[in-house]
Order: structure tokens, then sequence, then C-alpha cells
């Protein structure tokens, strides 16, 4: 059987590097996409036989068109996107977030998982045979924000509504999409977790964080699912993180 295939936006680290690896592992044909091409190379190169690394913006219409229109002519399909690439501003007091910072994290957490959906839907809805499957990567603050992230907050709730949209307007086409919103993992983003960041009181404390292999186990059992069952939300947490309840 032809392998599936695969795309991971912001591939070359953390979250998406880990999935796009575990995808890999478990039979997908992986297209990595993200901004720095040396560490795609890499992971390409740690992924093995048939991944692609393929430089991309995903805040350049043109660079995703670019792209999908690549993945159409080397594979003829996409089974899964993982809309992985993100980026937040560095924290402040909302009325203090100077515009060009809110714009950059709307324009990447948001607009480009947006400009990927609507490619990645153009492709799975003719293909044959038709259909796909598309993840996205939300945050708990898709939930609960954290002071002084307004940006990366509404960012990240936006991306809820866009997840329930698309799997709503997907269904006619045998799309399914779903959301996986994770807590603290160990990864380069999460680093300041373990040094102190601020708390809903506006006190500072360490948090604790968790292997970022559990994040990719769970997207790769969200991906091996049938199209015909989804997991519309997974969150996925450091079981003691201050999130539930009152922190």
């Amino acid at each position: 059987m032809t392998a599936k295939i695969a795309l991971v936006t912001g591939a070359g680290s953390g979250i998406g590097r880990a999935v796009a690896l575990a995808l890999a592992a478990v039979g997908f044909t992986v297209v990595l996409a993200g901004r720095r091409s040396s560490q795609l190379e890499q992971v390409a190169r740690e992924a093995g036989s048939g991944a692609v690394a393929i430089t991309t913006d995903v805040t350049d219409p043109a660079s995703i068109d670019a792209l999908f229109k690549r993945i159409e002519k080397d594979f003829g399909r996409l089974d899964l996107l993982f809309n992985n690439a993100g980026v937040s501003a560095p924290p402040a007091p909302l009325e203090d977030l100077p515009l060009d910072q809110w714009r950059t994290v709307i324009d990447t957490n948001l607009t480009g998982v947006f400009l990927c959906t609507q490619a990645a839907f153009r492709l799975m809805k003719t293909q044959q045979p038709r259909g796909g499957r598309i993840i996205n990567n939300g945050s708990v603050s898709a939930t609960a924000p954290r002071p002084r992230l307004v940006a990366y907050t509404a960012s990240k709730h936006a991306v809820s509504g866009l997840t329930k949209a698309t799997s709503l307007e997907g269904r006619q086409y045998d799309i399914a999409c779903g959301q996986i919103d994770i807590g603290n993992t160990a990864t380069e983003l999460a680093a300041p977790m373990t040094h102190g960041t601020l708390q809903a009181d506006f006190s500072t404390r360490t948090e604790p964080t968790f292997d970022v292999k559990y994040v990719a186990d769970a997207v790769v059992y969200m991906a091996g699912l049938p199209l015909e069952a989804n997991v519309l939300f997974m969150t996925v947490m450091a079981t003691k993180m201050p999130f539930i309840g009152r922190g």
C-alpha cells in the first residue's frame, strides 16, 4: 500500500520535529515545512527515506501556494496536515503590546493556519480517494489565558473556532479536523516555565513540564483514526501544572 502523505508545519524543532519523526516512524511520508532550511534538512535525515524538507513561510500566501503545488506534483495527494507553526510575542501588559508584535502573532498562529487549511481543503476534496485529516496545534491558552500574552491567547482562542468551522465544513468532503491543546511540553519554547513564569495572581512560580514524546504519541493516535471517527479536542498537559480550577 502506498504510504500516506503528511505535512507538518514548523517541523524544524520542538513539537513539530517530534511529531514529524513519530509520523515517519509509523509509515507516513512526511513533508517538513518551516522557515529554517538547515533544521528542516536535519529532521528529514532523521526521519529517513521519503521525508522532504520545503522551506516555507506560513504568513506568505505565495509561499504556501508553492508548498501545496509541490505536494500535489510530487505526491498527488495529502492525507494529513498538522498545523503546528506558531510564535509568541514577548510578555507585555495588554496596553503596551506593539501593534507589529500583535500582527506577527496573529499572522503566524491564525492566518497561517487558515491559509494552510484552505490549501489542504482544495486538495483533499478533489483527490482520489477523497478526504483527509487536519490537526491544529492549539494550546491550553485556547481555554485559559496567561497574563501579558494577549496576542498568543487571542490567536489560540481563534484557532479553536477555526477548528470547529473546519470540522463542520469538512463533513461533506470526508475531511476530519481536530485540535490538540498542549500544556508545558519540555521544549525550547517552554523553557521559562522551569525558571519561573507569571501566574494568574501575578506571582512568579516554576511550573512542571513533560516529555514532548507524549504529544507526538497523541498526534499519531489522532492521525491513525479512520475518517469516520475524529478527536475534535484533546488536551495533553503536565499533570501538576496550574491550569485546572484556580491554578
